[in-house]
């Protein structure tokens, strides 16, 4: 990896050490690295023939596919920087990204051209490219899998069918641009620690960095074999999933989308290894009646970031698989995990908040507390306030954003707006957000305690805590919660009881809606504002 500049050149050497190693298994379709590079070599002949340059920036809105992997690394080999799209975004959601990063051309799924037939003209965008939802797939496809498009509909902008793109003459990896460490390898929208979504600067050498901090503290073993849970268009999926798999000449195993029983069929088929996924995918995985049919034995470096994760939640899945979830902790301004559990080693526990540490930081990452009333006063080990990271994973500075820039960054640190505790040897726990404190008569709760005592009752599958207006206490605790199937005759009553010989009075919901499901972001966050009145307007 010290060889590798950027990912281009990390994709150079592998493809030039080891270039019959597989490099992709995508249900029943298998690509080498040779593979691989021919593919880039061919999209990224006819992106430099649209007009894409260096220092141009490419929207990509597409599932976890190999065209995916191909169109990030034929945008990089031609020293541009890609712009991750979700997918689940509607046109008014996508025009914010687009606009805002000038990207002169965005490669999407044939399931989504009518969301940009639906958005206002974009005079930056000049070419678009897609892609069927089916592009290199072979097998049996699941029932939920888009049908191919069959005919291209006309496009505000010159349209081109990725397929099509891919006959004409190739740029040779011998002429791709193998820029600098310094260069802008993603330009990924975020709403950060403040305000609407704003895109973070993750340089080449940032996501090369987490890949050595995965390499070491994760301790992935030269044939590990790598599987996307969470989706590419994600800083966990590029960095954890592409990017590290790519670094450690390691097969990437690619799933179209997270879905429960087909991550545990491929789990078990290609002897997956390592994955970073948020909570809800493994929760999702314990809920598949057959669960025990399928060998996850090969799963040992399994790990969770995105949210914090409940002692019960951890344990509950161990004694299902057998197998132990560490943390990790990141955000998209920090170029994903940084603070990892070092595989091998349990996540000890805080005694005041009950929460499991997200792990020690990695080397090149500093980190201090701050005070919760002012960001410049660095607190002592043992003490609670707001998380705050510099080094050579973290960026610097938002794109085009300078008062955001002042606000979330101070004298070279993020401000993190997570509340942690760090303890003198380095152990760092995540109690909760900032912004989610509930206030109430005076009293603050923090979500994360209650929610950790519901996962501590059988009858409770999911749940999260927020805080809602009250006339009388400014803020009243209420819970939203999702009965576990073999637990429906749970009543409300029978929780409150529960939860009062845990915590104290003030943090016990003082109301509890039962839910049939609890929204999730599309990396499988919890979304705790899809409960909290309208007037609140944070972006996840």
């Amino acid at each position: 990896m010290a060889e590798a500049s950027t990912m281009v050149t990390a994709l150079q050497k592998v493809a030039r050490m080891c270039p019959a190693s597989p490099a992709i298994y995508y249900f029943d379709t298998v690509w080498s690295y040779d593979d691989l590079t021919e593919h880039v070599e061919q999209l990224a002949g006819a992106l430099q023939r649209c007009g894409v340059s260096v220092g141009d920036r490419v929207a990509v809105m597409l599932q976890n596919m190999p065209a995916s992997v191909v169109a990030h690394f034929a945008v990089w080999a031609l020293g541009a920087s890609v712009v991750p799209i979700n997918v689940m975004l509607q046109p008014r959601e996508m025009v914010e990204p687009l606009r805002d990063s000038g990207a002169s051309a965005l490669i999407l799924l044939a399931s989504l051209m009518d969301r940009v037939d639906k958005m206002p003209h974009l005079p930056d965008l000049r070419n678009v490219v897609v892609v069927s939802d089916r592009q290199d797939f072979t097998g049996d496809p699941p029932p939920w899998l888009p049908d191919p498009a069959t005919v291209i509909p006309s496009l505000p902008y010159p349209t081109h069918d990725y397929s099509d793109l891919l006959i004409g003459p190739k740029l040779a990896r011998t002429e791709w641009y193998h820029g600098h460490v310094n260069d802008l390898a993603l330009l990924t929208y975020t709403s950060g620690t403040t305000g609407s979504p704003k895109g973070a600067m993750n340089l080449h050498g940032h996501v090369l960095h987490t890949v050595d901090i995965y390499r070491h503290l994760a301790h992935l073993p030269t044939d590990a074999v790598n599987i996307a849970f969470a989706p590419l268009f994600h800083i966990t999926g590029v960095v954890a999933g592409l990017a590290t798999a790519v670094g450690l000449a390691n097969p990437l195993v690619l799933l179209y989308r997270f879905d429960p029983a087909i991550a545990a069929l491929a789990i078990e088929r290609r002897r997956a290894t390592f994955t970073v996924g948020a909570i809800t995918t493994y929760l999702a995985m314990l809920g598949l009646p057959n669960l025990a049919q399928y060998d996850l034995s090969s799963l040992t470096h399994a790990y969770s970031g995105g949210a914090p994760i409940a002692r019960a939640t951890l344990d509950h899945f161990e004694d299902q698989t057998g197998i132990y979830i560490h943390n990790v902790y990141g955000l998209t301004e920090s170029t994903n995990g940084i603070i990892l559990v070092p595989w091998g080693e349990r996540a000890p526990l805080d005694r005041d908040s009950g929460a499991t540490s997200v792990g020690i930081a990695g080397d090149g990452i500093d980190v201090s507390v701050r005070s919760l009333d002012d960001a410049l006063e660095v607190l002592a080990p043992g003490e609670l306030g707001e998380l705050a990271l510099r080094g050579d994973s973290v960026i610097t500075a938002y794109w085009r954003r300078p008062r955001a820039n002042r606000e979330s960054f101070r004298d070279g640190w993020l401000l993190t707006g997570d509340v942690a505790r760090m303890t003198h040897d380095g152990w760092i726990y995540i109690i909760d957000r900032k912004k989610d404190v509930i206030v109430s008569a005076g009293n603050k709760v923090w979500p994360r305690d209650v929610e950790d005592v519901l996962y501590n009752h059988p009858g409770v599958a999911e749940a999260v805590v927020v805080g809602l207006p009250d006339a009388y206490r400014g803020e009243v605790v209420t819970a939203f919660v999702v009965k576990a199937t073999e637990n429906e005759e749970l009543t409300e009553l029978e929780l409150v009881t529960f939860l009062r010989e845990h915590i104290a009075a003030y943090k016990v919901p003082r109301a509890i809606h039962w839910v049939t499901n609890i929204p999730k972001t599309a990396t499988g966050k919890f979304m705790r504002r899809a409960f909290r009145p309208p007037a609140d307007v944070d972006m996840p």
